[in-house]
């Protein structure tokens, strides 16, 4: 406390100095990407620099100094007269000169430095610099070089190992693959970290007995608690996903002699670092920090907050829209409702519909639904065609008008709650009619529980040590879930699913010994697949067509073939 009091002072002092000098800054700048032969005026924003990093380094602001330094570096790769293949460089130097700018404005605000909120725009200069990129933790100090014992973390004892290592490590790999691509793309991150875990327990199990093995508990544990905690995916985290894939990839490549590899101290203590500001209340997280011995200033929750100070409006301004939204609807549906019942519009009616409908439209582009917004627009010229006293309303027209007010409805309830990631792809969803998009909803609940009712049968068998009695509702389940997805044009999911029970019944039902280890876990890795499927039709999320690729090629390595035919 002590110390942000000192820094918030000192920045007092000398505020007025850096607002003065990033100004000054910023004309320079503008002057030489108007007259790029005008080296005086770029030799003027590396002074300038220069001179707000030696203000920060005063005041102890880490974050700006270090912002500073790299736009100095930046800038002097840039030539007078530069040309367009450096637009690049002049563009990233803008936005350092900006940043500082908004930066010095939180601080005010702030009264405290948060330089992890200024490493997007540090990396995207080291980027086009081509230096190594920071990490999460560049700003923390650890306590201690010492390796973490992952060993006296995880309990490894009870965990059955797997056999047959390259066929599981390329489905594992594979699996980690599409989930990473997810990941990366910032959709169904919900699933794709469960299929993550799924990839990373089983290499734990793959590799019991090597040096791999507490490494790969700790990243199922990461993905575990990135679902759980609903981690913001920064890029630095996408990054670091990214350089665990490499783990996987020497296990296809190299086989056994990978899983012996010396663990990465450095990635061990990022992954650490990263569980730690999570948040998370597991104990393996404390265990960890606590061996790690580093001292962490903030919690994932309070960088959101700050992040969303720094950079825009914060959730609860777009909470406050929400319930705005929903306001509106209520009195929308109770005129809608007594026009359903036969009562005629009259002017007063129609101009609070239209009226309602626009200001819907306005506010739903602030929450940055443009398709949605498009639709409630549309409605207000034929609600508005309603006044006219010689016109007949139809039922067909009020349910159309009806049907748009449902899917904002249903829309900005899964707003509420849901990840950034998730609210954008809200509105490519909302389109749908909402009555088809009930009776979808139906067919793939009903399919997930088919594959739940089936996953337990099968459990129960091998526990039971073969009792057939487990398995005689799959069948039934399974061909109404099959029928199911015909119904609903998903022939590809029908014929994976048909596959799937014709390896249940051959090597379960109809087999007179129990099947082998490796058959039982790439059949569970198809019906997983799957059920992740299903997962992103039920959140009306995009689905991944990797996701069932994973299970025809599982249920083909195990020589069931999947035909559409």
């Amino acid at each position: 406390m002590t110390q942000q009091t000192s820094t918030s002072n000192a920045i007092e002092l000398v505020r007025s100095e850096i607002d003065a000098t990033i100004e000054t800054c910023e004309l320079s700048l503008g002057r030489f990407l108007d007259d790029r032969d005008s080296g005086e005026d770029l030799q003027n924003c590396i002074d300038c620099l220069n001179q707000l990093r030696g203000i920060f380094v005063v005041v102890e602001v880490k974050g700006a100094e270090t912002l500073c330094h790299e736009a100095i570096k930046l800038a002097n790769e840039v030539p007078v007269g530069a040309s367009e293949d450096k637009n690049i460089l002049l563009s990233r130097l803008s936005d350092a000169v900006f940043m500082l700018k908004k930066y010095t404005e939180y601080l005010a605000h702030a009264k405290k430095d948060f330089p992890e909120l200024l490493l997007p725009t540090i990396n995207s200069l080291r980027m086009v610099m081509k230096a190594s990129l920071f990490s999460e933790s560049h700003f923390v100090d650890f306590a201690t070089p010492a390796k973490v014992d992952l060993l006296s973390v995880f309990t490894l004892d009870d965990i059955s190992p797997l056999s047959d290592f390259s066929h599981h490590a390329a489905r594992f790999r594979h699996m980690y693959q599409v989930a990473l691509l997810d990941v990366l793309k910032g959709r169904n991150e919900d699933i794709a970290f469960r299929l993550m875990a799924r990839a990373t327990e089983g290499s734990t199990r793959l590799c019991i007995g090597y040096n791999l093995a507490p490494f790969w508990a700790l990243v199922s544990l990461l993905a575990n608690v990135s679902r759980s905690e609903r981690l913001a995916m920064l890029d630095v985290r996408k990054r670091l996903f990214m350089r665990i894939e490499r783990f996987l990839r020497d296990m296809v490549k190299n086989g056994e002699a990978a899983a012996d590899a010396e663990l990465d101290t450095g990635l061990v203590n990022e992954i650490i670092f990263t569980l730690v500001v999570s948040g998370a209340d597991v104990p393996q997280v404390q265990q960890l920090k606590g061996q790690l011995g580093v001292q962490v200033s903030y919690s994932e929750a309070e960088r959101k907050a700050e992040a969303d100070a720094l950079f825009g409006p914060g959730n609860d301004v777009l909470a406050s829209l929400a319930k705005a939204v929903n306001e509106e609807l209520m009195g929308l549906k109770e005129k809608l409702d007594l026009l359903q019942r036969g009562s005629q519009p009259d002017n007063e009616d129609v101009a609070y519909i239209s009226d309602t409908l626009s200001r819907l439209a306005g506010t739903l582009t602030m929450l940055n639904m443009p398709l949605l917004s498009a639709s409630a627009q549309n409605q207000v010229e034929l609600v508005s065609s309603w006044s006219n006293a010689a016109y007949a309303l139809t039922e067909e027209e009020l349910l159309i008008t009806a049907n748009v007010v449902l899917s904002i409805e249903n829309t900005i309830k899964r707003f509420n709650g849901a990840s950034a990631t998730e609210k954008a792809q809200l509105d490519n969803a909302a389109d749908e009619n909402a009555y088809l998009k009930e009776a979808h909803s139906v067919v793939v609940e009903e399919s997930k529980q088919a594959l739940a009712l089936t996953k337990r049968a099968i459990s129960a068998f091998i526990e039971s040590d073969g009792d057939k009695m487990h398995l005689t509702n799959i069948s039934a389940s399974l061909e109404t879930m099959k029928g199911g997805m015909k119904i609903t044009d998903r022939a590809r999911v029908a014929a994976i699913v048909n596959a799937c029970m014709r390896c249940i019944a051959s090597e379960l039902l109809d087999a007179h010994q129990m099947p082998e280890e490796r058959l039982l876990e790439t059949l569970a890795d198809a019906l997983s697949s799957l059920e992740f499927y299903l997962e992103s039709l039920s959140m009306n999320a995009d689905t991944n067509d990797e996701l069932l690729k994973l299970s025809e090629e599982s249920l083909v390595s195990i020589g069931y073939e999947v035909s559409l035919a």
